[in-house]
């Protein structure tokens, strides 16, 4: 599908009397397609997650990405110092509100099979794409990219695994600086012991952010390519099947 043949617009639904922003992505013809939500990095809802969705709709799914930041101004940033401040400034209780108010309007959509709907996220928003999966009872399918999975304290992802309610692709770079390596063995040990379909992908030598096309520092072109087809095929599995 070219890019002529896909739709994009800016929407907003309310969260709780909130305003939320999102990038729709959809494919031109009649018909009922799943759907994606397709969550941000630190940086915000940039042309690089907006790609993201083009890509997902150009492949046949309705793809919705949130602005995670619509409570703290929609803010677009490539300073990591702001990045780090916005996402400190995030609480996940209202992060899941908002994704919950999401999942409702991408459910509305007359091109939407409601029965089937996925998230995918990246860093920030892959951690997010984890709790929704545990917390989101619409969530048929989860791809969390290199997303934190322990925190200081409990109520991390790790800490939900119990409650994960649909298959989960966890994709991560083992020479990452943010995510340590004991906490992804932590991640697999749970899916096992909760006997969750879950599964973890990890690529030698690839940096965190290594999907990002738009940062020549961490992007790794064979890694991101293979970690695509993937995706595509985890998704086409559980919500083309």
């Amino acid at each position: 599908m070219s890019q002529h043949d896909i739709q994009t617009s800016m929407v907003e639904f309310q969260s709780d009397g909130v305003s939320i922003a999102a990038f729709l992505a959809r494919p031109r013809g009649t018909g009922r397609y799943p759907a994606v939500l397709v969550l941000q990095e630190w940086w915000g809802l940039n042309t690089h997650i907006k790609d993201i969705a083009m890509r997902f709709a150009r492949e046949g799914y309705v793809a919705l990405a949130p602005d995670l930041y619509s409570r703290q101004g929609n803010k677009v940033t490539t300073d990591p110092a702001e990045a780090g401040t916005l996402m400190g400034g995030m609480q996940d209780d209202l992060v899941l509100t908002d994704l919950r108010a999401a999942v409702a309007y991408v459910k509305n959509q007359p091109q939407v099979n409601a029965a089937k709907l996925g998230v995918i996220g990246f860093c920030m928003g892959g951690t997010y794409a984890l709790l929704a999966a545990e917390n989101i009872p619409d969530i048929r399918a989860s791809v969390a990219f290199y997303g934190q999975i322990v925190y200081e304290q409990p109520g991390g992802p790790i800490d939900q695994v119990e409650r994960l309610g649909c298959p989960l692709m966890y994709i991560y770079g083992d020479a990452d600086g943010w995510i340590t390596p004991d906490h992804v063995d932590r991640l697999e040990a749970a899916l096992k012991q909760h006997h969750k379909n879950g599964q973890v992908v990890r690529y030698r030598g690839a940096p965190h952010a290594f999907f990002n096309d738009t940062r020549p520092d961490t992007y790794r072109p064979d890694d991101a390519r293979d970690a695509w087809d993937r995706t595509l095929k985890f998704f086409a599995q559980h919500l083309k099947g």
